[in-house]
């Protein structure tokens, strides 16, 4: 099943008289339950390409289809919704709450989607000890490390059990020991809960996990390769 499908997307910034191609004309199609990574040098258009499928930002041109829905077409506060129930979102600076606790950071997305206390409760608890945190709970960002925070983040992305998860550079603060355990940790849910994974990375062990590699150059995909 097709999650993601974009057709001829670009996105042209207009700097005095030279327009920028960040993103030229993509074409792309993401299966449920993929792990894939998009790669490619600093200003490849990899960042813009992922804030365009999360509706973070809009293509100047082309469509984005996030299961079956255009995205397009949807107004701001038709957008805010669709963006809260279907992608959740994995940064490369955390965007934690600095004053709430690792419970409370990953309760704050289903509080805006008015889950139940016990519903908020339980799959806080589950994820919380998914992701190997779950004696963390009352900590806050500050009393956790960097690989510790960004598995909080990762927890606040699945809370609100979206369709697919956006992950912009998701390693490129941690250590080797902190990224293997994410990325064990995500290629576990990946396998067991079918979640689909779409990376933007610079990381070569990222893009060694991923069984899926598309590299952009230029606002364009120079290559698409699947591993055996």
């Amino acid at each position: 099943m097709i999650i993601i499908k974009t057709e001829n997307v670009k996105k042209i910034y207009q700097e005095t008289e030279v327009h920028v191609h960040a993103v030229n004309g993509v074409d792309l199609e993401i299966e449920q339950g993929e792990f894939t990574a998009i790669v490619g040098p600093s200003g490849s258009g990899k960042t813009t390409f992922l804030n365009m499928v999360g509706g973070l930002d809009t293509p100047t041109e082309g469509k984005i289809v996030i299961d079956n829905t255009d995205i397009a077409d949807l107004k701001s506060n038709e957008l805010i919704d669709f963006r809260l129930n279907n992608i959740g979102f994995v940064f490369q600076s955390y965007n934690l709450i600095p004053v709430l606790t690792a419970k409370e950071n990953v309760e704050f997305i289903m509080l805006l989607q008015n889950r139940s206390k016990e519903e908020r409760d339980d799959r806080v608890k589950e994820l919380l000890e998914a992701v190997g945190l779950g004696d963390r709970a009352d900590n806050k960002p500050s009393e956790l490390s960097g690989g510790q925070q960004q598995r909080v983040a990762v927890a606040r992305a699945l809370a609100s059990k979206p369709k697919f998860v956006l992950a912009d550079e998701p390693t490129a603060n941690l250590d080797s020991k902190s990224t293997e355990n994410l990325l064990d940790m995500m290629a576990e849910l990946n396998k067991n809960e079918n979640i689909t994974f779409l990376f933007s990375t610079h990381d070569q062990r990222v893009i060694n996990r991923a069984r899926r590699v598309i590299t952009l150059e230029d606002g364009k995909i120079i290559s698409d390769e699947t591993k055996g």
